[in-house]
């Protein structure tokens, strides 16, 4: 039995960095043997919920530019699984969510970077799911809910994203995170812990700063997709808070 997770997924320097944040990966990763993965990309975005159908393996796609030659040639070759991606169709189906296959797409930054940290060994096969940012927090709620229950078939869901993502508030030189992010932060992680979605679905009116931690939303949904699919019974756990570059936030979450 796994449980379900959000991981800040962090910049893409972080496939060939070592510091406290992929430390903390390594060791979160150890903490689980899911017998398939389940991630939702804040970088693969479409209106119908998209998910990679195809049992070979899977591309590693480059999907930043101007970064070191020796990112463009790092390889994460998990297989993909038509079996699984079958049971997600039919468990979306369920709840009048319309899906859609794409046999050629492989995994994009906002999956391979942490799974690279989390399951070295790319042993484990990965479905990977788009995100349609626009949706409104409960809408995401409910596709997550479609998918409780795969943790008591040993399959991880992750919503893969980063809660705070503002490119207006990137300090390289910063030691300590702004307050802004974290007071944003600490008010999503109240309210994601109260289950309240209703105060989430509102979040742009009443979390602090929300207009400025969240400019467009395909970074943030990722967390309410991951909340929906865990176990209700169990309070949501804040695995991590730290932040890169004063204000990107690696919040992670189990549910």
């Amino acid at each position: 039995m796994v449980p379900s997770l959000f991981i800040g997924h962090g910049s893409p320097y972080l496939s060939v960095q070592q510091n406290e944040y992929s430390t903390f990966l390594s060791l979160l990763g150890k903490r689980y043997n899911p017998k398939a993965i389940v991630i939702f990309s804040a970088h693969w975005e479409s209106e119908i919920l998209t998910l990679t159908y195809t049992a070979d393996v899977l591309e590693t796609v480059y999907d930043y530019y101007g970064f070191p030659e020796e990112m463009y040639k790092i390889k994460y070759p998990a297989n993909g699984s038509t079996e699984i991606a079958k049971n997600l169709e039919i468990r979306f189906k369920k709840f009048g969510i319309k899906t859609k296959r794409e046999e050629r797409r492989g995994l994009d930054h906002g999956s391979w970077v942490a799974l690279r940290h989390m399951f070295p060994k790319a042993d484990i096969p990965v479905i990977q799911l788009s995100v349609h940012p626009f949706l409104s927090p409960k809408e995401q709620y409910t596709i997550g809910k479609a998918l409780q229950g795969l943790g008591d078939e040993d399959i991880l869901v992750i919503g893969s994203g980063t809660t705070v993502h503002n490119f207006k508030w990137f300090f390289p030189d910063a030691t300590e995170p702004i307050k802004e992010a974290v007071e944003f932060d600490n008010w999503i992680i109240e309210h994601v812990q109260k289950r309240d979605i209703d105060s989430l679905d509102r979040y742009l009116q009443l979390a602090p700063h929300a207009q400025l931690a969240v400019p467009r939303p395909e970074h943030f949904v990722p967390i309410f997709i991951a909340l929906g699919s865990g176990d209700e019974n169990k309070e949501p756990v804040v695995l991590n808070q730290t932040y890169d570059f004063g204000a990107m936030s690696n919040l992670c979450m189990e549910f």
